[in-house]
């Protein structure tokens, strides 16, 4: 059984969106192991992408956006990039058996497209909020953060119908989809 996610009320933004992505980092090393209950895992990985991904999108990227700490290309991007998150989950969200090959590189696929965004946001979003933001300022954006993703994660947010309208959003707003 994968352990309960913490549920932070407070912190500075940047550290608080750290200590998920190395949670995120220790998720995937258990989905990769095929004595883990990989479907909890999975389970566990798109509530936890989902609550941090949509709290990122709706308290971070603008806040950082109108303190010119980051552009409308970075918050763009970010965005894409959390679109892309959920479309590489939804296979593992779908698997009808997590030890096929088709599984197995699914977490592959899913694994490199999450650990790309994870570098590419801690270099281009988060050091700008360290520098141009202050202490002050991101500590209330962590509280505003958290209290998000704890309210996404109380209804539940990462269930394979919810990733899927996720995509479909995405797919809208990127004009994929008509």
């Amino acid at each position: 059984m994968t352990p309960a996610l913490p549920r932070p009320t407070e912190g500075d933004v940047v550290d608080l969106i750290l200590t998920d992505h190395r949670l995120f980092e220790d998720l995937l090393r258990a989905l990769r192991d095929v004595t883990s209950d990989r479907r909890d895992v999975v389970a566990t990985l798109a509530e936890l992408l989902v609550a941090h991904g949509e709290a990122e999108e709706s308290k971070v990227y603008p806040s950082l956006r109108m303190k010119q700490a980051i552009d409308a290309h970075e918050v763009e991007h970010g965005e894409q990039e959390h679109a892309e998150g959920y479309q590489t989950l939804l296979p593992l969200l779908e698997a009808a058996d997590v030890d096929s090959e088709e599984f197995s590189s699914s977490i592959h696929e899913f694994s490199e497209t999450l650990l790309h965004h994870l570098d590419e946001e801690e270099r281009d979003i988060l050091n700008p909020a360290r520098t141009d933001v202050t202490a002050y300022d991101r500590a209330r954006l962590g509280a505003d953060w958290a209290a998000e993703r704890n309210r996404l994660l109380d209804e539940g947010c990462g269930s394979a119908d919810q990733v899927r309208r996720l995509v479909r959003d995405a797919e809208k707003r990127s004009g994929s989809l008509p």
